[in-house]
């Protein structure tokens, strides 16, 4: 093991400085699962059969003893424990009574469940992250226009206490919410066009083996309208699956294919929807790693009327335009439905730029 080796080459001047205890453990930890931990005393400290540990996980202490799998080498021992088999999440670990360093590690939970949610992956991610892009973006076409996105996810359960850690499953359960307007800039009061709301409701999946056919996928219900009233007012509800295939694509690039397949529950204001929007959006996505980022959304409806939305994002620092953080982003529009209130309106094609927060 790489961390063993690395415990072992701590030079002597570690030990003159503080802590005056020193312990190195691997990064990631199965729950009931036992795990290695070397220690390193200051010198003639007594290294015992025994250690008792501390490992915080979140807001609960866990106290566990470690126990000595060989003689000690000068100043070294090596110990194992064992991590109590419902435990799981981010944590910290450090010797109890004695001046130590504390290490920073995930526990992970080799239980059926995690594996069918893909808890392990969760866990490095937080409780509040990004969905789709976020972006401004403008552009002429008849007078300038703007269009602009913001988008999350969040978790629902924390996969570290409560029902979350005990109940694995749960940790694949998400809150997703997904805003765009088109925003008319040349009108006298500047109005906001169009506006979709999609908040939606979905369980994730993400593969943890190298047997599973694809790499990940969503289950879920999403209700998009534009909270308008009369004539204007636009609605749908749906139930989508989405799977997830991703490539290597050389250099650190990476690609990837997620379409999102889904059905009608409602149609609202508008029964013909699907003439324009089908039922599928077909996504693919390419990281050409540290240069741009495209991605492409078609849809296609069942009277052979569809669109095409177009990304392509670079960071800003690479472009080297001072302070200005995030990523340049162009964007282009063709077809019909760039909003909901315009589903079955096909408008000349649109070229936007601006700056994206999430490409």
């Amino acid at each position: 093991m790489k961390w063993l080796w690395l415990a072992l080459a701590v030079p002597l001047s570690v030990l003159a400085q503080e802590p005056q205890w020193l312990i190195v453990a691997p990064q990631r930890i199965v729950a009931g699962e036992p795990f290695d931990l070397i220690v390193v005393g200051p010198p003639g400290a007594e290294l015992p059969q025994e250690l008792p540990v501390r490992v915080k996980l979140d807001v609960s202490e866990i106290q566990l003893r470690a126990t000595a799998v060989t003689d000690p080498s000068g100043d070294r021992r090596r110990y194992q424990a064992v991590m109590p088999a419902r435990s799981g999440g981010p944590a910290t670990l450090s010797l109890i009574e004695r001046d130590s360093n504390a290490i920073a590690l995930v526990v992970a939970r080799r239980d059926t469940m995690q594996r069918l949610t893909g808890r392990e992956r969760a866990l490095e991610e937080p409780q509040l992250s990004e969905e789709d892009p976020v972006y401004f973006v403008a552009g002429p076409r008849q007078g300038w226009n703007a269009r602009f996105q913001i988008s999350f996810k969040y978790r629902l359960f924390d996969q570290s206490a409560g029902f979350g850690a005990e109940r694995p499953w749960l940790a694949g359960f998400y809150f997703g919410y997904t805003q765009t307007s088109l925003w008319d800039l040349s009108s006298e009061s500047k109005p906001f066009r169009d506006t979709s709301y999609r908040p939606s409701f979905f369980w994730r999946w993400e593969r943890q083996d190298y047997i599973s056919w694809i790499d990940g996928a969503r289950v879920g219900f999403e209700h998009e309208s534009n909270g308008q009233g009369g004539e204007n007012s636009r609605t749908v509800n749906t139930l989508f699956v989405r799977p997830e295939w991703r490539w290597a694509a050389g250099r650190g690039g990476e690609l990837e294919f997620t379409p999102k397949a889904y059905t009608y529950l409602s149609k609202g204001e508008n029964p013909d929807i699907a003439q324009y929007r089908g039922y599928v959006d077909w996504r693919v996505r390419h990281d050409a790693g540290s240069q741009w980022i495209t991605t492409a959304t078609a849809r296609t409806g069942t009277a052979g009327k569809g669109s095409l939305l177009l990304e392509m994002s670079r960071r800003t620092r690479d472009l080297k335009v001072g302070p200005v953080s995030g990523y340049l982003h162009l964007q282009f529009f063709n077809g019909y439905g760039e909003s909901i209130l315009d589903y079955n309106v096909r408008r000349t094609s649109q070229i936007r730029i601006g700056l994206a927060i999430v490409p």
